[in-house]
């Protein structure tokens, strides 16, 4: 059973970007999901999560307004869709519960 984490890169601020994390192995439908983020030096931050059937999502005050949590539990498919993206929104982003994380993430990386 694995996650796997895609969709980041290098973009301007002000760019977008839209994560995925796809499983395999198991079943995402199960589970509430989550997208952490960590930037370097500093302690993990959730940033986004969303309840098993999506009819809840909840987001850090530093993302508020411009991320978007979603699921597809038909491609067992979580994302995040990044909008009007900061140079402090810089991380390595990571899917998993509310409580921890399961892949090895996609680095992000929002700079001129």
């Amino acid at each position: 059973a694995q996650v796997v984490e895609s969709g980041g890169g290098l973009v301007q601020p002000g760019g977008s970007l839209r994560l995925s994390c796809a499983a395999s192995g198991f079943s995402l439908a199960s589970h509430d999901l989550a997208w952490h983020r960590q930037a370097p030096g500093k302690g993990r931050e959730l940033v986004a999560t969303i309840t098993r059937t999506g009819g809840t999502t909840n987001y850090a005050e530093s993302v508020k307004g411009r991320f978007t949590i979603s699921r597809d539990n038909s491609k067992n498919t979580v994302y995040l869709q990044m909008n009007s993206l900061k140079p402090e929104d810089t991380a390595r982003y990571k899917c998993g519960s509310p409580y921890g994380t399961w892949g090895q993430g996609t680095q992000v990386t929002v700079s001129s």
